[in-house]
């Protein structure tokens, strides 16, 4: 939040008046925070933040003279500062809103594409929670990149345009095929989740993965790590079976856990009900797997807002499981790692970068107890 009061300071960019005027709304009606200004387009916002130096911007996905993401990676890349887009629900919007991700936004909210007004003031609670967590967020400048290599930056930095897959990794060799890797992530997780798996051996044991995410995204952050990766991602399926080598992230709007099937696990995909206000919620795969994975799981919580899945990573150490945590300075969010750790979760506390090395090395180590067992 802004040294220069109490309020949050926002600046809103899009191209639609309509939008402007009810996102500042919206923003002017917390006692927290203020819109200080608004842009039609990048090039008038540029100067604005120049000028004004909020601690927050909104920005819209598809403007004139430059898009959002043109704009968005140059502010990464010269003045990093946190940005919640405004995205619009279509196939094309959640490709981009990945992307921007990608970049270095903090969040997103995905506007209506009907009943504008309406809409977004149903969206009113979403929109500013995201604000006042952007506001606190950790945001950094981008690093360098490589020619033709993924940049993956601790949190949040800028990747290159152009991303191409990372050299394959060493094969683990023989492990139980019961081993159920369980995975976290709320805000900043997008890219904390891609960092992961990207590292990860083609025979890798089953990921499960809960990832806060509204409906209409997680298509386009499944292929777009199914593009990237050795192992095989893609949105979980209601009774599919759960199979080594793939990683299964739970689908936008609906709960996603694990449950047994003779010697296999299978996919629960349902409308429950949200758990501690999401849905998907970590707390519900997480409490799967300590149910029916035990000690055959190892638990992944990383950055987040909130405390969703933290009591419930707990029941899976308890249960047996090893717990790797996501440390404070990598964090975009520290939170739900946070609380992880305040329940007695955590195994290991790690950089995101040290998270995939470590969980291989403790896999590969497992694979020869399996060999040499034989």
């Amino acid at each position: 939040m802004s040294s220069r009061g109490s309020k949050i300071r926002v600046i809103v960019v899009d191209d639609s008046a309509l939008v402007r005027s009810l996102l500042a709304e919206i923003i002017n009606r917390q006692p927290d925070m203020q819109c200080i200004g608004t842009a039609n387009d990048p090039l008038v916002a540029r100067e604005m933040i120049r000028e004004m130096n909020p601690d927050v911007i909104t920005l819209d996905v598809e403007m004139p003279r430059m898009d959002g993401i043109d704009f968005l990676g140059r502010l990464m890349r010269l003045r990093p500062m946190p940005v919640v887009m405004i995205s619009t629900l279509t196939e094309r919007g959640a490709e981009v809103t990945m992307r921007a991700l990608e970049l270095g936004a903090v969040d997103f909210v995905a506007k209506p594409r009907v009943g504008l007004a309406s809409g977004l003031n149903e969206l009113a609670a979403q929109i500013v929670d995201k604000i006042r967590v952007a506001a606190v967020a950790q945001v950094r400048r981008a690093p360098a990149a490589s020619a033709g290599a993924i940049v993956h930056p601790p949190a949040g930095g800028a990747a290159p345009a152009a991303a191409a897959p990372v050299a394959t990794s060493p094969l683990l060799g023989r492990l139980s095929t019961e081993k159920v890797v369980a995975i976290g992530a709320s805000t900043g997780g997008t890219e904390a989740i891609r960092e992961v798996l990207v590292h990860l051996p083609a025979d890798s044991p089953a990921i499960v993965i809960t990832q806060h995410m509204p409906p209409g995204f997680t298509t386009s952050f499944a292929a777009r790590l199914n593009s990237l990766c050795q192992i095989t991602v893609k949105e979980a399926v209601q009774g599919e079976r759960i199979l080594p080598g793939h990683a299964y992230i739970a689908p936008g709007g609906r709960q996603f856990a694990l449950a047994k099937s003779g010697a296999n696990y299978v996919a629960v995909v349902d409308d429950g009900p949200p758990v501690n206000r999401h849905k998907p919620s970590v707390e519900v795969l997480f409490k799967s797997v300590a149910a029916h994975v035990g000690r055959n799981a190892v638990g992944i919580m990383l950055t987040g807002m909130g405390a969703d899945g933290a009591a419930a990573m707990r029941e899976m150490k308890d249960a047996g499981s090893y717990n790797y945590v996501q440390d404070e300075a990598s964090c975009i969010v520290f939170g739900m790692p946070r609380e992880a750790i305040s329940h007695g979760a955590a195994d290991e506390v790690l950089p995101l970068t040290q998270i995939a090395p470590a969980l291989v090395a403790r896999l590969r180590g497992a694979g020869d107890r399996v060999h040499h067992r034989i």
